[in-house]
């Protein structure tokens, strides 16, 4: 059994002269996304929803797919995430609200990122603010039943802030957790185990759902190419995961591995 269980998607399939949103990935299509993760025995799809995600041809799109993933028996999260929402916490909420409109699910998954805002390394505590900020107002804004997840670079579980970590004050928040720790290998002191160790056990400890995220991007967009299985190739990815799965797998809340994304490793398995 493979410990790739989920994976972010961000295409979609819709051609950009209908709609200013769509992608031009053909492989997003519904049926086509569902034949891919039954072929991988994927659990859980975090699928980009757009803004206004009940509108357009892309809109249609979100609706569909989520439709037929569900049907399927692969769980749904709507993704999204945009640093302007850090100012103005609302527009999380009204994206949100609308995805799930367009495509009812039983969780949302915020990737909201102030780390990598020009102002992180002199407004890093308002920043902060603001995030902690934008998720009480999404979470209390959704409906009954619908957990909000959170992905968070391994790394938080280091950053300080007030009495514990900014990781302590995310799992305060959240129902579920994806842990990134980009790298190409399992093991080591710079490998996706002892990278991701600190931040899985307390999501554990916390008593939450979370995965380990890893990258098949290129080396440009990972930052380099010790972030991204793009060189070492599909097989690799599935003997490393499959170490990180031996490391964790016993942890409460654990549910796998999950890929970024679904595009670059449909290139990485050659089928693109």
């Amino acid at each position: 059994m493979s410990a790739l269980t989920s994976m972010w998607a961000w295409d979609n399939p819709v051609a950009r002269t209908l709609d200013a949103r769509g992608r031009d990935y053909a492989p997003a299509e519904p049926a086509a996304l569902v034949a891919f993760c039954q072929d991988r025995a994927l659990q859980r799809v975090f699928l980009s929803a757009p803004w206004a995600a009940d509108e357009g041809p892309v809109g249609d799109w979100f609706g569909a797919a989520t439709t037929a993933l569900q049907t399927a028996g692969i769980a749904v999260g709507p993704l999204g995430g945009d640093p302007g929402w850090l100012g103005e916490p609302s527009l999380a909420v009204t994206w949100a609200l609308t995805a799930l409109r367009s495509g009812p699910s039983d969780s949302i998954q915020l990737d909201v990122e102030p780390w990598a805002t020009g102002g992180w390394p002199t407004n890093r505590d308002q920043l902060c603010a603001q995030w902690l900020t934008l998720l009480d107002g999404v979470l209390a804004a959704l409906p009954a039943g619908v957990s909000l997840g959170v992905d968070t670079p391994w790394w938080l579980a280091h950053e300080p802030w007030e009495s514990g970590s900014l990781l302590d004050a995310i799992l305060a928040r959240v129902g579920r957790v994806g842990v990134v720790a980009f790298s190409d290998h399992a093991q080591g002191p710079d490998g996706i185990v002892a990278l991701a160790g600190p931040a899985v056990v307390a999501a554990s400890a916390a008593g939450l759902p979370f995965t380990v995220g890893v990258e098949t991007d290129t080396a440009e967009v990972a930052g380099g190419a010790q972030f991204t299985f793009i060189d070492e190739g599909p097989v690799v990815l599935e003997q490393e995961t499959a170490l990180v799965a031996d490391a964790f797998g016993a942890l409460p809340g654990y549910e796998g591995v999950t890929v970024e994304h679904h595009r670059t490793w449909r290139a990485l398995l050659g089928l693109d």
